[in-house]
This record gives structure tokens, sequence and C-alpha cells, in this order.
């Protein structure tokens, strides 16, 4: 009986062994292959690539930078649609600033936008440049389309 429960021991340790070692080989191909962020271990993949330009907007690009180090998603699903109520969901309760504009990230036009977006006050001219150069980037992609968007 003793050598029967030792080998089961000696099984269990093994298979918990085997399945640490299989999660971690697929968690570093995938990380490899760019699905998701090791670190946070949310999904990375996206069918494009955008760079934000820090020199032209910099407050823009520190509020973004600033809310993916919080967690918030670096990749934007395209969601034309669904702007209006992220907008109003991701806005609700955050009052307005004289002479500054209420910026979200994740951005209204993203599903991943809306209720629990990073809020920042931003001055105008620099959050409707970074609006209008980020719309610009997205203008011809299809809704659905998933753009990493990288701050430079």
């Amino acid at each position: 009986m003793d050598t029967m429960n030792k080998k089961r021991k000696k099984n269990k340790k093994t298979a918990s062994v085997f399945l640490f070692l299989l999660i971690v080989l697929v968690s570093v191909v995938a990380k490899s292959l760019g699905l998701f962020d090791g670190e946070t271990g949310k999904s990375t993949s996206a069918d494009q690539t955008i760079y934000f330009p820090s020199d032209k907007y910099p407050e823009t690009a520190k509020h973004i930078k600033d809310a993916i180090a919080k967690g918030a998603s670096s990749v934007c699903t395209i969601d034309r649609k669904g702007a209006e109520e992220n907008r109003r969901q991701s806005l609700a309760g955050v009052a307005t600033k004289k002479n500054y504009d209420r910026d979200e990230w994740p951005m209204a036009m993203c599903a991943e936008g809306g209720k629990g977006a990073d809020i920042a006050y931003i001055k105008p001219a620099d959050n409707r440049g970074a609006g209008s150069w980020i719309g610009n980037q997205l203008d011809k992609l299809p809704d659905g389309t998933r753009v990493e968007i990288v701050v430079k």
C-alpha cells in the first residue's frame, strides 16, 4: 500500500511539473508570436500597427502611455457605431474643466472603450490634433479591424 501511495504522489508531482512547463511554453510561444502581452495577459494581436507621434501631441501621448501602463489595451478594435455610447459611459461622472478636453483611452470609437476608460484632462489643441491624426490613420479601415497604437 505504501508503495502505491508513493507512486501516486510521484505521478501527481510529475503531472504538475509537466502542466507548469506546458503553460510556460505556450505563454512564451504566444508572446513571441504577438498573441498576448505576458505581463498583462491582454491580447496584442492586431491587423495593423500605427505609431503615434509623441513629438506632435505630447499630452495625448503621455495619457496613452500612462493608461496602457495602468492596464488599458494598446489595441483598438474599430467600432464606430459604438462610439457615442462608449463616450457617454466613459465620461459619465467626469466633470468638464475650463480650457481642457476630457481625453479617453481607449478611445470611444474602440470596442475596448466605454465604461472604465482612463480619462485625462488635455489641452484642446493637443487632444483635437491627436484625434484628427488618429482619425486620418484609421479612416479607411473597416469596423472590426484591430489596430495596435504604439506611442513613439
